[in-house]
């Protein structure tokens, strides 16, 4: 008799998701291994803004999730607008150039809303996400499309959540106990983990394994072979313990690896931010409102269209970007008139401030005379029209090599403020491939007996970019979806 039913490796969303599903399925015996300590646990949900991009036909769908919104926000349903499958689904080809996995994304999409009023029974509580991504129009709330709903008390709530659900349907958790491989019997079949812990190395039997431990953006020799440079030196946003275990088990036992290997989460962050996450800022070091200012390197020069499109649909792969730009730092500039639409996050940092924009180049370490040239040509190209940061505008500039397509206005409305920022990478988009029922293929294209994957294990959605809020709701997705399986082995 095995020691467990069901082992999950990790201990974020995407595991505990797998723990808890497993256990309501009918395993009696769950256990889930946290690789850090209990105080560092919970992966990268803990430094998440909490985010979940769910499909929904009509606002009042939200009641299950946030029964308490009216109250918390007046309005909150005037200004919500439906998010129903075909626009997560070609939010998500958009995005990614529609190289998602089609099978992938429909079980996301498709199953995002079920699976989001199961994590409210379970007792994970929704807020309205308005530090995230609303604006307020008069007396209402207007939201990005999609982005609407994060869990209560963001990434550090939702972990807080998740461990004291467990708890309650008799999950085990064990901490600093890192699985170096999977065990197999003969005919293949995945029979547990062989461990190292507090008291040495150990095995330990189980029916299945759910690999729930995350991709390798903490390992940087890893980010060197797979990314190339300059992400071997890139400031990791979340967990330092995120280092590719689970993939490299994985494949040792053949499982077939899909995905963009070279790609990517990766966001504007403050350049002051640590090397990786810190445990009380989580995601504040965090720098999105870039659509209504304007980005410079260190050559003074503009390189990315600011206004392509809604923060939550280009923030992903900025973070890149900016990395790979002289320095691997930018600056983002506003003026007085949008300092009021910049997210709260802005706070924790300490930007650069001048009366004019002659005084605010002379104090960026960076060209000088080029960007007093660049902010010029700026000014001198925005077109007339009317500035709305609810929807895409179309206020743009004319005759510029580099355009800004949307939210468009001269800089010209004291103080200044520059935020220096670099890229912070958050997960890595490379995986193994999973069927419907979250089983690992082999490079057979079969699945490996025992073995199942969740959240950012899971190769083949994202290419590129991805649409804010979708990597924690893929994690609960196929997490449930996992665990479930697993029990039924």
């Amino acid at each position: 008799m095995s020691d467990y039913d069901v082992i999950v490796v990790g201990a974020g969303n995407a595991a505990l998701d797998a723990a808890v599903s497993a256990r309501e399925q009918g395993a009696a015996r769950v256990l889930a291994l946290e690789k850090a300590p209990r105080a560092l646990r919970g992966g990268n949900t803990h430094y998440s803004g909490g985010l979940l991009r769910i499909a929904f036909d009509r606002p009042d769908d939200l009641r299950a999730l946030v029964p308490d919104a009216e109250r918390e926000v007046p309005g909150f349903y005037t200004g919500v607008e439906p998010y129903p499958h075909r626009l997560f689904m070609a939010d998500l080809l958009r995005v990614t150039d529609g190289r998602t996995d089609p099978e992938l994304a429909e079980l996301l999409i498709g199953r995002s809303y079920d699976t989001a009023c199961w994590m409210a029974r379970k007792g994970i509580e929704m807020e309205p996400a308005v530090s995230l991504s609303a604006v307020k129009v008069g007396d209402t709330f207007k939201w990005s499309p999609g982005a609407v709903i994060r869990a209560r008390h963001e990434g550090v709530g939702l972990s807080a959540m998740w461990f004291r659900v467990p708890v309650r349907d008799g999950v085990e958790v064990r901490y600093d106990t890192a699985v170096v491989r999977l065990l197999q019997d003969r005919r293949g079949h995945v029979t547990g983990v062989g461990v190292q812990g507090p008291d040495g190395l150990a095995e330990i039997s189980a029916t299945a394994v759910v690999l729930g431990c995350g991709g390798f953006e903490a390992n940087p020799e890893w980010r060197a072979r797979y990314l190339g440079r300059p992400w071997d030196h890139a400031k990791v946003r979340g967990t330092r313990y995120n280092t590719g275990d689970g993939l490299r088990m994985a494949m040792a036992l053949g499982a077939l690896p899909p995905g963009q290997w070279t790609g990517c989460h990766s966001t504007p962050i403050d350049a002051d931010a640590p090397p990786h996450g810190d445990r009380k800022l989580t995601d504040k070091t965090n720098r999105l409102s870039y659509p209504y200012g304007v980005l410079v390197n260190a050559r003074g020069l503009r390189f990315f269209d600011e206004g392509e499109d809604f923060q939550f649909y280009t923030y992903a792969k900025l973070g890149g970007i900016i990395l790979n730009e002289p320095g691997g730092i930018g600056w983002q500039i506003f003026d007085a008139k949008v300092t009021h639409l910049l997210e709260g996050r802005y706070k924790t940092g300490s930007p650069l401030s001048a009366d004019s924009l002659d005084a605010l180049a002379d104090k960026l370490p960076l060209d000088r005379a080029a960007c007093r040239r660049t902010l010029e040509a700026y000014n001198a190209a925005v077109t007339d029209g009317r500035f709305d940061p609810t929807v895409r505008d179309g206020l743009a500039t004319r005759g510029l090599p580099l355009p800004k397509s949307n939210w468009a206005q001269r800089l010209d409305a004291p103080p200044y403020l520059a935020y220096p920022v670099t890229g912070g990478i958050t997960f890595t988009f490379g995986g193994v491939r999973v069927n419907d029922r979250a089983q690992v293929l082999s490079t057979s294209f079969t699945p490996i007996p025992g073995l199942y994957a969740c959240g950012e294990m899971v190769g083949g959605l994202f290419h590129g970019n991805y649409p804010g809020g979708t990597g924690l709701m893929s994690g609960a997705v196929f997490g449930r979806l996992a665990g479930a399986q697993a029990a039924g082995q």
